[in-house]
């Protein structure tokens, strides 16, 4: 189910790459076919590479302390991954990749790229903020992680969710989007139970109901900001991709 994330999902929370920087990264990559599953690349190894998507889904995620996955980005077309690595020394990923659907990526060797941004000081800052947009992204999530807990986790996930699935309608947000609590927990670092129990109270409370499909409408987005000090973060900051 988490593979069809992507549908109908809200492509204004994105920044896209101008023209002239895709170019430059398709004239230095080649492209390599990954299969459902496959790992692109693992926390704490050796970063050498970048890879830019081309078809399929990919999955980016880090291990919490104990053992958990969290779920950070869900990547399709166009999007980059690795990119945190880019102009440090002995660079090491700080997240793991992986492809949930049979893939198509390009992969762009670390040293060749930047010689090349290193010649060009407009793409060269267009890449800089294109990876700050993204370091602020996961310092979001772990922040909201790490200040209120597995009820911060799953309230931003909420908000996240709505902001790049959110259907507007006279009485709330609806999701348009079908996840199971296992899912959910994935983007939480949470298990499954406490998930549910979380659910549970926020439908017992009438923040949420969720129809049969598993699709969440969200009665109240307000309580969820209250509750965890929202900063009114730009949209493209508070997505779920």
């Amino acid at each position: 189910m988490l593979s069809s994330l992507m549908l109908g999902a809200n492509n204004s929370a994105n920044i896209s790459i101008s023209n002239e920087l895709r170019e430059l990264l398709d004239s230095i990559s080649t492209t390599k076919k990954v299969m459902k599953n496959a790992f692109i690349f693992h926390e704490g190894l050796e970063a050498n590479e970048i890879y830019i998507v081309n078809t399929g889904l990919v999955q980016v995620s880090k291990l919490t302390a104990d053992g958990k996955e969290l779920i950070l980005r869900i990547c399709n077309r166009d999007d980059i991954v690795g990119e945190l690595s880019l102009f440090s020394d002995d660079p090491k990923y700080l997240l793991s990749g992986k492809a949930l659907t049979d893939a198509e990526i390009q992969v762009v060797q670390k040293d060749q790229l930047e010689d090349a941004l290193l010649s060009n000081g407009n793409l060269t800052f267009e890449y800089m903020r294109w990876s700050s947009t993204q370091m602020r992204k996961f310092q979001s999530k772990i922040r909201d992680l790490l200040l209120n807990g597995k009820k911060g986790a799953l309230y931003s996930t909420l908000i996240r969710l709505a902001n790049s699935y959110g259907l507007e309608q006279d009485d709330g947000t609806l999701i348009n989007v079908s996840l199971t609590n296992q899912e959910l927990a994935n983007f939480c670092a949470a298990t499954r139970e406490s998930i549910n129990r979380m659910l549970v109270h926020l439908r017992k409370i009438d923040v949420i109901t969720i129809d049969k499909t598993g699709r969440i409408f969200i009665k109240d987005l307000d309580y969820l900001k209250t509750e965890i000090g929202c900063e009114g973060c730009p949209i493209e900051i508070c997505n779920i991709n």
